[in-house]
């Protein structure tokens, strides 16, 4: 059970997102949201006479200075949520969706939102019943926070927009809640905008992509000491000695990774004395480069941790004591968040520039150490893994489009009193794409340095590599002639999604 309100790990998200952890509202949590929403009665309780507050009895964006009558209060957060419901594109998969609500739910149980304990509990009620709102992917510019994204997510708490059913079906959320039991919320002063003002949308996808990229740097390890089995490279540029010298962190964790994946090898046994000098950069360097990816991913995740346990919303509520304030701010503002997932989008593309590369050596005959041209069964006849190599250029190519930063853009909104934004929605979705890319050209190199070591035989690969090239044999055979190949790539790319190729080859090599 996943408490909201307490602080929240990364991975406890993505346990909720992709896995259907339960969640439950943390009690000293709901003593901080009962709290804080009887301050905001409080004011209510004034009426026209209450002084103007933003989020409470105003309007929103440039109609902040509209005075709202209070028995309009109410009318005014469902109209909020109703017009801000814009999104555009496709649908939003349940594992970011649930993400989404859980982050949601989690601002407001930091108790500083105003709201009853009811929109919590209503938000629980439906992630611990897997009532998923229908929500499109486009619409976001990261600032004021993710609108459009969250008004959708709203709407399905209000009984209105559609869910998500079963295989990405959608439903009425009326039908949803009623068979679950979970009555439409009905919103108060204040509610609406605590639910749609803030950057869950970029903080799900950025903390899944994350996450993903961290097993994709780990995965980069294996890919590239197997191809240097294949290649019969050297494993002496990994040596300790080399990397104290230059001491950023994730080169020595890399340096480290490929010593122990490449430990007792035959292959590498049977070459030591030969006269080659230095190896090339894609194989010689992955500790400086797969490094650096590892630390700009470490940057990221600090910034994550951090926001996953934020208050995003706008106006903060704010109780000591008997007295209370209401403090309008920024906090809803995407920018943190923009450029740190810009940084990881560019941090993980490189981990498939420098893969790509390695498949280049292992399929080009005037590189590959006499291994056959494009290791096929037979040169002219069989193409081998000719157009394997082109599949990964090419998205690396697509990468280099993607990693442009979404962070350098702006554009004004809402009549320019919403002059500066973020960008941060897109910096997510980029990343997102830039991640499926990069696991399907690790999946490529994987695919075709199995091939080379399969090469070298009877000669064996070191244990840690020999695992994985085990784990991979199991869902691909042995390619000895032309066939379809995507469908390996696809099998392959899944080892790499779900963790078993990774699993694999930890019981032998745990860094």
């Amino acid at each position: 059970m996943i408490l909201l309100g307490q602080p929240l790990s990364l991975s406890d998200l993505e346990q909720v997102a992709r896995h259907g952890a339960k969640v439950a509202l943390d009690a000293e949590a709901r003593t901080r949201v009962a709290g804080s929403r009887r301050a905001v009665d409080a004011l209510l309780a004034r009426g026209d006479e209450a002084p103007a507050v933003y989020g409470i009895n105003t309007g929103f964006g440039a109609l902040s200075e509209t005075r709202i009558r209070a028995e309009d209060v109410q009318a005014l957060q469902r109209n909020l949520i109703r017009s801000h419901a814009t999104g555009v594109g496709p649908d939003l998969p349940v594992p970011v969706v649930r993400a989404m609500m859980v982050l949601r739910a989690q601002v407001l149980a930091l108790g500083h939102s105003g709201v009853r304990e009811l929109v919590v509990d209503t938000l629980v009620s439906m992630l611990n019943a897997g009532v998923h709102p229908r929500i499109p992917s486009q619409g976001s510019v990261g600032a004021s926070g993710d609108l459009a994204p969250l008004a959708h997510l709203a709407l399905a708490m209000l009984g209105e927009g559609d869910v998500i059913g079963e295989g990405g079906a959608r439903e009425p959320a009326a039908g949803a809640l009623a068979r679950e039991g979970i009555a439409p919320l009905v919103l108060e002063a204040k509610e609406g905008l605590s639910l749609i003002n803030g950057t869950q949308y970029m903080t799900a996808i950025g903390t899944l992509s994350l996450l993903a990229a961290e097993r994709l740097a780990e995965a980069a390890d294996v890919a590239g000491a197997m191809s240097l089995e294949a290649l019969k490279g050297t494993s002496v540029p990994f040596d300790a000695r080399l990397h104290a010298l230059r001491p950023h962190p994730g080169q020595i964790r890399v340096a480290e990774n490929l010593r122990a994946l490449l430990a007792d090898s035959e292959i590498a046994e049977s070459h030591k004395d030969c006269g080659r000098v230095q190896d090339a950069y894609s194989l010689r360097c992955m500790p400086q480069v797969h490094g650096a990816s590892r630390d700009a991913l470490a940057f990221v995740r600090a910034v994550l941790e951090r926001e996953v346990n934020s208050v995003t919303d706008n106006p903060s509520v704010f109780v000591d004591g008997e007295s209370m304030s209401v403090l309008s701010g920024g906090n809803f503002h995407g920018q943190p968040l923009a450029l740190a997932l810009d940084l990881a989008a560019m941090a993980v593309a490189e981990l498939a520039n420098i893969s790509e590369r390695r498949v280049e050596q292992l399929v080009n005959p005037a590189l590959s150490s006499g291994l056959p041209p494009f290791l096929a069964a037979g040169s002219g006849l069989h193409s081998g893994f000719m157009i394997a190599q082109v599949t990964s250029a090419s998205l690396v190519s697509e990468n280099k489009v993607l990693c442009h930063p979404a962070s350098v853009d702006s554009i004004p909104s809402s009549a320019g009193r919403e002059d500066h934004v973020s960008m941060g929605s897109i910096s997510a979705k980029k990343l997102a794409e830039v991640v499926t890319n990069v696991r399907n050209c690790l999946a490529i190199e994987l695919m075709v340095a199995a091939a080379g070591v399969d090469a070298r035989a009877p000669l064996k690969p070191s244990r840690a590599v020999g695992a994985a090239l085990g784990c991979i044999r199991r869902s691909v055979a042995k390619m000895d002639g032309d066939r379809v190949l995507y469908t390996d790539i696809e099998a392959i790319s899944t080892l790499l999604e779900d963790g078993t190729l990774l699993a694999e080859v930890r019981t032998l090599n745990p860094g």
